[in-house]
């Protein structure tokens, strides 16, 4: 006989300022690909199908909260404070707080803010491992590093975590110590091997800029599985956001940001930057230059032409050379 799998809730921990980011935007809300770090991390547990998550923010708390609101997720996400950083077994602890709790048990994924690669696929297998397994706790692990990706069983994370709060040393407890609570009083601990890529952090500017590189990789090879040309891809710059139909040809030096869309067989030219505009099927862009703006299909716009926001350009017409 079979059992039904225990639900699944989750936990970011988005409380941290990012003192080596040298910015006064809090870290979660740092744009990688057109989109926030936080919402990519959010985007990947929604494919792991939770049914609550909890946001532990801190530094920049209203502002961090107002961006997740305005996505208008599909999900139940609820916010709580940490107002003094005192590390992450502490903010995890406050994460269930804001969990429901007339649940009789559930698995939780404990996932950073600051991890804007991890993949939903990658959560879900690790959440079925998990399951599989019937480990207390499950820790992702890239190489022979760990990931700081956690799934635990709600109903023994709690206690480690009120034992460490207890212990009252002075010093921050982070979620590897609750994991070694858990195999300390003899439960098992399992893990989940994940590539190293996904399991990069973000802590500063730097490692910002290389997950960034490998975002646009992805977003790149994504595209091209799909049927989009694209001549150069290591220097097409396209949004997460941004929409291609298939058989779209993109030259070397492209940038396509917010939402811009972008119809069957359309050519965008070299040096073209376009943000949060529409592009008609088969129409052919040179070198140009648009914020929200339209152009109709088979329309044809020629070099370092710029145009204006709200710009209308008819179907098979011409503008330029």
């Amino acid at each position: 006989m079979t059992t039904d799998p225990l639900p699944l809730s989750a936990v970011v921990l988005a409380a941290g300022r990012g003192v080596r980011m040298r910015s006064g935007r809090p870290k979660p809300l740092h744009d990688l690909c057109g989109r926030a770090m936080l919402l990519h991390v959010v985007d990947a547990l929604a494919a792991a199908n939770p049914r609550q998550i909890a946001v532990v923010v801190g530094y920049g708390a209203e502002e961090v909260a107002k961006h997740i609101t305005e996505e208008a997720y599909d999900l139940r996400i609820d916010f709580v404070e940490q107002p003094v950083q005192r590390g992450t077994a502490d903010a995890a602890a406050l994460g269930l707080s804001a969990l429901d709790s007339d649940v009789d048990d559930e698995d939780v994924l404990v996932v950073s803010a600051d991890m804007p690669l991890i993949q939903g696929s990658t959560l879900r297998g690790m959440t079925a491992q998990h399951r599989l397994s019937g480990s207390a706790a499950t820790a992702a692990t890239a190489g022979e590093e760990s990931a700081e990706i956690y799934c635990f069983r709600r109903s023994l994370l709690a206690p480690a975590l009120r034992r460490l709060a207890a212990s009252d040393s002075g010093r921050e407890y982070n979620l590897f110590d609750a994991a070694e609570v858990l195999t300390s009083a003899g439960h098992d601990l399992g893990s989940f091997a994940i590539d190293e890529s996904e399991a990069q952090g973000v802590d500063d500017r730097e490692q910002l800029a290389f997950a960034e590189a490998e975002m646009r990789q992805r977003i790149n090879r994504n595209w091209m599985v799909a049927g989009v040309r694209i001549m150069a891809p290591h220097s097409a710059y396209i949004d997460v956001s941004v929409k291609l139909a298939p058989d779209v040809v993109i030259h070397p030096g492209v940038v396509l940001r917010g939402q811009t869309v972008v119809g069957e067989g359309a050519i965008i030219g070299p040096h073209t930057h376009l943000v949060d505009c529409v592009v008609g099927p088969r129409a052919a862009l040179e070198a140009v230059s648009a914020t929200d703006a339209e152009i109709g299909a088979d329309a044809h716009v020629g070099a370092y032409i710029t145009l204006e926001p709200g710009e209308h350009i008819p179907p098979a017409s011409t503008r330029g050379d």
